[in-house]
């Protein structure tokens, strides 16, 4: 059985991805093209959808969200 999304939302770390992105005062375009220096093809609109929770966030997409935004992994995931 295949799950698409938990608890309503198809990740959960399009919350903090918000919050650390807002919190660094970055557009959405302004991360996509940090993501983009990163090796990650991601646009504007995919940046929009993961912080509605309306995407799938990647482990790869993770692992550089963190990387971009200076938090980590955990916190992002609501680990932390």
């Amino acid at each position: 059985m295949k799950i698409y999304d938990y608890g309503g939302q198809k990740n959960i770390s399009g919350d903090r991805i918000h919050q650390a992105r807002t919190a660094k005062r970055l557009s959405q375009y302004d991360l996509a093209s940090k993501m983009q220096v990163e090796g990650v093809m991601i646009e504007r609109e995919a940046i929009s959808k993961i912080e509605t929770g309306d995407r799938f966030v990647t482990d790869y997409e993770l692992l550089n969200f963190a990387r971009v935004l200076g938090v980590t992994m955990s916190w992002l995931t609501g680990q932390e």
